[in-house]
């Protein structure tokens, strides 16, 4: 694990000032095995800062990439919501970008293929660059070229040096993941081909300062991008952006479009959202500063709620073995005592126990089965669709707290 970067990883500044301390936490998708209980189970330090010279956000200390994405448990075909989300965004781009049987549509970190494949029934080939194994093999099941593999410069030359380069390179979720983030803006601007277009979805750093959204912070999630912090960046690897859109997934992302510098001229939707980050301060210290007095302030009325719920003698449990659940859990200090099973969609979490509470994974039937009167929804994000899916032990009685960006009860 790396130290702090006493600089900041994008443009080298080194006035960096702490927002939050979480303390030493596991790694969050680190599901254990019962078995793995024998042996300690590694902790790393999680602090946010901000960079006062280019006003990314970014967590201090490192752990190395392959320690957190060579196995992977997060299959995003598991979210009814992450699936249309994904066919909407495929339809809308075949039909925007002219697309063909000789374009290319490459994604960065495409999972289990959720949605690519949107493009291969399109007729439209389609190549994913997936480093967790146990994923791409879902992908490539499905007849879609994955590449085992890390995405940035290294790869990107290797490909265009075969003459592979593609038209349009999708990265969802994947972007902030991404440790040495001028690497991976340089293997964009190598893989893309002249013409071609970059689309990358992300957590939108203005949601998560102004609401809480304190549990998108983990090993994994190295920085939190506005466009502030993004135009130079991108202009340092002779790209541009050139589009950008607000979306509500997630608790708020970012939608960015982005080719080489001058392919593609720059529309209002940019220019209209720096002069509103610049209106709300995101290029000032003060904007960043009352963040941990708003987490905190969700800590207490949290731990107050479910504190009075026990001591009336109700049973809770919790739903989403997320990473960020394990950021609110650990961070809150919620386990065992509070809370009794994580329930998950995912087979490939259930049986496993959460990281370093070690509460159990268990099939969303126990809902209904075990009937617990209030379950903690962790997968907040997804509040809606998992609602909908839990309507029968809502029938019974059951109610789901909803911590963030307000603490309620639904």
């Amino acid at each position: 694990m790396s130290d702090s970067p006493l600089q900041c990883r994008s443009c080298g500044g080194r006035e960096v000032e702490e927002i939050l301390n979480l303390g030493l936490q596991p790694l969050a998708n680190n599901l254990l095995r019962p078995d793995d209980l024998a042996a300690p189970e590694p902790r790393f330090p999680l602090r946010l800062e901000v960079c006062r010279s280019c006003w990314l956000l970014q967590i201090s200390e490192l752990v190395p990439p392959e320690e957190l994405f060579s196995e992977y448990l997060y299959f995003s075909s598991n979210s009814d919501q992450m699936l249309r989300h994904a066919k909407e965004a495929a339809e809308r781009y075949l039909r925007e970008f002219e697309l063909g049987p000789e374009s290319l549509v490459a994604e960065v970190a495409s999972n289990d293929g959720y949605l690519l494949k949107n493009f291969q029934a399109a007729g439209i080939p389609c190549l994913g660059i997936e480093p967790a194994e146990n994923i791409a093999k879902v992908t490539r099941e499905m007849g879609i070229e994955t590449l085992v593999d890390f995405f940035g410069a290294r790869l990107a030359k290797a490909e265009a040096a075969s003459g592979r380069q593609a038209d349009l390179i999708l990265g969802n979720n994947v972007f902030a993941h991404a440790p040495d983030t001028n690497d991976f803006v340089s293997g964009l601007s190598h893989f893309l081909k002249p013409g071609g277009r970059i689309v990358l979805e992300f957590p939108y750093a203005a949601d998560f300062i102004e609401k809480g959204e304190f549990d998108t912070i983990y090993h994994e999630h190295v920085f939190y991008f506005s466009l502030t912090a993004l135009g130079p960046l991108f202009e340092r690897h002779g790209l541009s952006i050139f589009h950008c859109e607000r979306l509500p997934i997630h608790g708020g992302s970012l939608r960015l479009f982005a080719g080489h510098r001058d392919d593609h001229a720059e529309n209002q939707s940019v220019r209209d959202l720096l002069a509103e980050e610049r209106l709300k301060g995101m290029d000032d210290l003060e904007y960043y500063r009352g963040f941990a007095a708003k987490v905190q302030g969700l800590k207490s009325e949290l731990a107050a709620l479910l504190g009075k719920l026990k001591r009336e003698g109700n049973t809770i449990a919790a739903y989403g073995a997320s990473a960020k659940g394990s950021t609110l859990l650990n961070y809150f200090g919620l386990g065992r005592d509070t809370l009794e099973f994580v329930a998950d969609r995912s087979p490939h979490k259930q049986g496993r126990l959460t990281p370093g509470t070690h509460l159990p994974i268990v099939s969303p039937d126990e809902l209904a089965a075990r009937k617990p009167d209030y379950t903690l929804l962790l997968t907040w994000n997804f509040a809606d669709e998992i609602l909908d899916q839990q309507q029968a032990y809502r029938d019974e009685g059951g109610k789901f707290i909803i911590p963030i960006p307000a603490v309620s009860i639904a």
